[in-house]
C-alpha cells in the first residue's frame, strides 16, 4: 500500500477531501517520485496536461531569466516582446486566419473569454440580436459559471443549476451511445444535422455561436468524432452566420498528432481555446485564438474589447509557453504522437479488448479511451454507487500507473479511464500501461 502522509495541507483546502495524499517529491520525463520514494508512471500527464515529460530545465530557465528581466508587466501599459514572440510562434502552427492570441491564465477563462468576444463580434457586425449560445451534452469547458454553463456535465452542473445562464445543448458525436440510436455511416450524421434543427427551432437570428470540443475529453473519454461531423458543423454555421467556437483545451498542442486536432478535418474554427499543454503544465496559461477578420472588425468598430484580466498577457508564462512552442518544434514531438499513437491504441486494444467490461477502446494520437459497462452485449453501464472507476484508478495507482478518470458518459452512471501521457513516453512505457490496466481491471471486477 501507498504510506499516506497524513499532516498533508494542515492548512490547504485540498481537491480531495475523502482521504489524505502522498507528497510529490520530484518529477522527471513520464515519472513522479513522492517523499517516500515511490514512482509512478504519469499516464495521463496529471489532468491531460504535462506534453513535453516532467522537469524540462531549458522551461525553468526560460522563467527564471524572464522574471529577472521583468516580471509582472500590465497589458494596457505595454506589451513584452515574450508575448509577441508566443503569439507569433502559435500563428505558424494553427489554422490559416487563426493569428491573433489573447492569453489568459486557465482553460476556464478561455472559454468565458471566447463566449464574450463571440458577442462582441455579433455587436461589432451590427447583430446585437444574436445572444444564444448552443454547446454539446457530454461535453467539458470548465468550472467557472460560464464555462459550467456551456457544460454538458450533468454532474458538475447539478449543484449550481439556480446559478448557470441560459445556454442551449444537442447531443454530442458519440456513436457507442447514439442520442438517435443510428449507426455511422448510414446516419448521415445526424448528431451534426441537430445544431442547424436547433438553430431553426431557436431563431436563426438570435443565435451567437456554437461551442465544442474538437475530439471529446475529459467527460467523453477520448470521442474523437465521426468523420465528416465538423465538415458539416461549419457548413451550418456559415449558413447561419453562427460562430464556431472549438475547444482544443485539452486536445490541443499536439495531443492528437497534429498540432491542433480541427487539422484532421482541415476545418477552421472562428475561435480556438487552448489551454493545459500551451505551457506543458508548469505555469498557468491558456488563449484564445481568433481569426484576424473578427479581430480587425472590433479594432475598426468599436476600438476595445469589454474584457480584460490582472493575469492575461503575462511575460513569465509566456516565457514558458513560447519554451515548450519550440521543444515542440526542435524535437518533432507533434510528428512523434503521430507516429506512435496508433501504436498505443493498438497495445490498449490487444490487452483490454478482449475483457468483458470494455465496451470500447477508442481515441487518437496520445489521447485515448476505456469505457467500461457491466454488459457488453447490451452496453449497459455500471450504476455509479459502484465507483468502478475508482476503484480501478485506485488499483492503478497502487501499481503505480497513473490514468485519469471519466464518469457520467451514460446519462448519470457510466465508467471509462483515459489514458493520455507526455508525448517522450517509450514503447516499454506504453507497454506497462496496457499491460498494468489488464491487472488492475482483472483484479477489480475479476469473479
Amino acid at each position: 500500500m501507498v504510506k499516506k502522509n497524513r499532516n498533508i495541507g494542515g492548512n490547504v483546502f485540498p481537491r480531495r477531501l475523502d482521504r489524505p495524499l502522498p507528497l510529490a517529491g520530484k518529477a522527471e520525463g513520464v515519472w513522479i517520485e513522492d517523499t517516500e520514494g515511490r514512482r509512478y508512471l504519469d499516464a495521463s500527464g496529471g489532468a491531460i496536461v504535462v506534453n513535453v515529460g516532467h522537469g524540462r530545465e531549458e522551461i525553468a530557465r526560460a522563467v527564471s531569466e524572464q522574471i529577472i528581466a521583468y516580471d509582472y508587466i500590465h497589458p494596457t501599459m505595454f506589451t513584452t516582446p515574450v508575448v509577441e514572440a508566443l503569439a507569433t510562434a502559435l500563428a505558424a502552427h494553427t489554422p490559416a486566419g487563426v493569428n491573433r492570441f489573447y492569453f489568459l491564465s486557465g482553460g476556464a477563462e478561455a472559454v468565458e473569454t471566447a463566449i464574450k468576444l463571440a458577442r462582441q463580434i455579433h455587436l461589432a457586425a451590427g447583430r446585437p440580436q444574436k445572444i444564444r449560445l448552443i454547446a454539446r451534452w457530454k461535453s467539458y469547458h470548465g468550472l467557472t459559471l460560464g464555462a459550467l454553463s456551456a457544460m454538458g456535465r450533468t454532474a458538475f452542473r447539478a449543484p449550481y443549476a439556480p446559478l448557470l445562464s441560459d445556454a442551449v445543448h444537442i447531443p454530442p458525436p458519440y456513436c457507442l451511445r447514439c442520442s438517435y440510436g443510428l449507426q455511422f455511416p448510414e446516419c448521415r450524421l445526424r448528431c451534426a444535422l441537430a445544431l442547424e434543427e436547433t438553430i431553426l427551432n431557436l431563431g436563426p437570428e438570435t443565435v451567437s455561436a456554437f461551442l465544442a470540443e474538437t475530439v471529446g475529453g475529459g467527460t467523453l473519454a477520448a470521442c474523437p468524432p465521426p468523420e465528416g461531423y465538423f465538415s458539416v458543423v461549419r457548413e451550418i454555421c456559415d449558413r447561419y452566420d453562427v460562430l464556431l467556437i472549438l475547444d482544443e483545451v485539452m486536445c490541443g498542442m499536439g495531443r492528437t498528432g497534429r498540432w491542433f486536432a480541427c487539422e484532421h478535418e482541415d476545418v477552421i474554427p472562428d475561435m480556438i481555446t487552448l489551454g493545459k499543454g500551451l505551457s506543458g503544465g508548469t505555469v498557468a496559461l491558456s488563449a484564445v485564438g481568433v481569426r484576424s477578420t473578427h479581430y480587425d472588425l472590433i479594432r475598426e468598430e468599436s476600438g476595445v474589447f469589454v474584457h480584460g484580466g490582472t493575469f492575461s498577457h503575462h511575460p513569465v508564462a509566456a516565457a514558458a509557453g513560447l519554451t515548450v512552442v519550440r521543444i515542440l518544434e526542435r524535437e518533432r514531438l507533434v510528428e512523434r504522437v503521430a507516429r506512435y499513437g496508433s501504436l498505443l491504441g493498438d497495445l490498449l486494444k490487444e490487452n483490454l479488448g478482449d475483457l468483458p467490461w470494455t465496451a470500447e477502446v477508442r481515441g487518437i494520437g496520445f489521447l485515448w479511451g476505456i469505457e467500461l459497462v457491466c454488459d457488453r452485449q447490451t452496453n449497459t453501464p455500471f450504476d455509479r454507487s459502484e465507483q468502478v472507476t475508482e476503484k480501478i484508478w485506485e488499483a492503478m495507482f497502487q501499481k503505480g500507473v497513473i490514468v485519469y478518470k471519466s464518469t457520467g458518459i451514460a446519462g448519470i452512471h457510466g465508467d471509462a479511464l483515459l489514458v493520455a501521457p507526455p508525448f517522450v513516453i517509450t514503447v516499454d512505457e506504453m507497454r506497462r500501461i496496457a499491460a498494468t490496466l489488464r491487472e488492475a481491471l482483472l483484479e477489480t471486477l475479476g469473479t
